[in-house]
């Protein structure tokens, strides 16, 4: 009996390693996000840091965040979709459309705008799923038939003067209901506060369900380390917006997004489906897997998550231009793979990508600051998505040996 145990111990050494590995694999990125804040938090002498830049961090980049939830599933099931910016652009003038010229009520015209990305989804999803035309091909016929389309549609012009309502989608903030103390916003704070316990309740409920299920679980210390930093990291957050005008709408939108999405890709059967297909296709067919469905889904949804970013891109700005979009696509596949997507598919989170975004938004802010020509930063952006996904094959290869 004393021979089996001494045995059991030797073999159960190097588990925690491996489970060392694994989180440093999976957080990574999160590192490294911390690290870019920390340097140039630096470099503009604690300017990125300031209360307004951390409302303009989120307001700014929410349309990128939008579209990085979408693409994740996209990218994870093996495709890609190309057209996102021009439908973003379409939809903007679908909705201004909307309320001036058809004088709809903003919400009516939000949701003829989400009916419209649908729509679109419906129409990508049909030649991907059931032509079978390969969704690179399809979502770049996309990308100039919606451009155009907006071009039809705004004339070339700009279409103003919307209401402030709509505008509040992107560019407003909850009212102040529970007052202020001094000019700290008492909601944000109570909303920052609701916001960690929940996290600390689901994390600890999902670590007790793997327990129960004799699945392996992450180590004490890098568990409770990860909840920390994640509630120190909200409530920061939350006393930055609380000391400015508060919290804005486009966070509780962004909030709601990833919950929802987080839970369609990790509990749901949908979800086990993307990645079975991303993974291994041929076996997902094989287990009956209905893939055409999926794909038709997939890109239905994606559909609607780019009308919602055409939405909230265009109430920020406050009109409809022809122009808006422009790269909005990259900008969203470069936040999925900093994330830690593969590119062959069946690997990819809803929070890597909206961490990847957030790399993205940083980098934007922070060179922007320090007053860094356009042309430099569109090379330093190039060389961090190149860095970021090497660096994340680089550490997937040594946790396979």
């Amino acid at each position: 009996m004393s021979t089996q145990t001494s045995a059991e111990q030797a073999t159960e050494k190097p588990i925690p390693p491996r489970k060392l590995a694994l989180d440093f694999r999976q957080y990574g990125i999160l590192a490294a996000l911390v690290a870019i804040i920390v340097l140039f938090q630096v470099l503009t002498g604690g300017r990125l840091l300031m209360p307004g830049n951390v409302n303009n961090l989120i307001q700014q980049n929410s349309y990128v965040l939008i579209l990085a939830i979408g693409m994740v599933m996209v990218i994870i099931a093996g495709h890609i979709d190309l057209s996102v910016g021009s439908v973003v652009a379409m939809v903007g003038a679908v909705a201004a459309l909307a309320i001036n010229d058809w004088h709809l009520p903003w919400w009516l015209a939000v949701l003829v705008a989400l009916l419209a990305g649908a729509l679109v989804g419906a129409w990508q999803g049909f030649w991907v799923a059931y032509v079978e035309i390969p969704a690179f091909i399809v979502t770049l016929a996309g990308m100039l038939l919606f451009r155009g389309l907006t071009l039809i549609f705004l004339h070339g012009g700009t279409i103003g003067g919307l209401p402030s309502e709509f505008v509040a989608i992107g560019a407003g903030w909850l009212p102040s209901w529970l007052g202020t103390v001094g000019k700290t916003d008492v909601l944000t704070i109570v909303l920052g506060v609701i916001a960690c316990v929940a996290l600390a309740v689901l994390q600890v409920g999902a670590r007790s369900g793997r327990r129960a299920l004799d699945l392996p679980v992450e180590g004490a210390a890098s568990f409770w380390g990860k909840i920390a930093v994640a509630v120190v990291a909200i409530l920061a957050v939350c006393w930055q917006l609380a000391n400015y005008s508060g919290t804005p709408i486009i966070l509780i939108i962004l909030a709601v997004l990833i919950v929802a999405y987080s839970f369609l890709l990790n509990r749901s059967v949908f979800g086990r489906h993307v990645y079975a297909m991303g993974g291994n296709l041929f076996a997902a067919v094989m287990s009956g897997v209905k893939t055409r469905r999926v794909n038709f889904a997939l890109f239905v949804n994606i559909g609607m998550l780019a009308a919602l970013a055409g939405v909230v891109s265009t109430s920020r700005a406050g009109s409809a231009v022809a122009s808006a979009g422009q790269n909005y696509e990259l900008d969203a596949i470069a936040a999925v793979f900093i994330g830690g997507a593969a590119v062959q598919g069946g690997v990819g989170t809803v929070t890597g990508a909206v961490i990847g975004g957030l790399v993205m938004g940083v980098l934007n802010m922070g060179l922007s600051i320090l007053s860094v020509d356009a042309a430099w930063q569109m090379a330093i952006k190039g060389l961090v998505l190149l860095l970021a996904v090497a660096f994340d094959l680089t550490n997937k290869r040594r946790g396979g040996r």
